[in-house]
């Protein structure tokens, strides 16, 4: 049996001013060059992602709104 909490299902979305967002993405691409393990707090929750995580880039468009989604995806393991 697992020790670990399962964590309740969220989806959300949070804006960050440009100088935020660049530091965060400068501390996400410093962490998989050394191959490390990315850690970043969103909405109080922290999030630790391995560096084995897959990594893509989707394109939406609809009507005259466009949008850059850069998605890191992994799964938790269980203990």
């Amino acid at each position: 049996m697992s020790n670990r909490k399962v964590k309740p299902e969220r989806d959300l979305e949070k804006t960050y001013s440009l100088k935020e967002f660049v530091s965060k993405l400068r501390r996400l691409a410093d962490s998989l060059e050394q191959n490390k393990r990315f850690r970043i707090q969103i909405a109080n929750e922290r999030i630790s992602v391995p560096p084995d995580a897959l990594f893509n880039i989707e394109h939406e468009r609809e009507g005259r709104m466009e949008e850059i989604e850069f998605q890191v995806k992994w799964t938790v393991p269980e203990k």
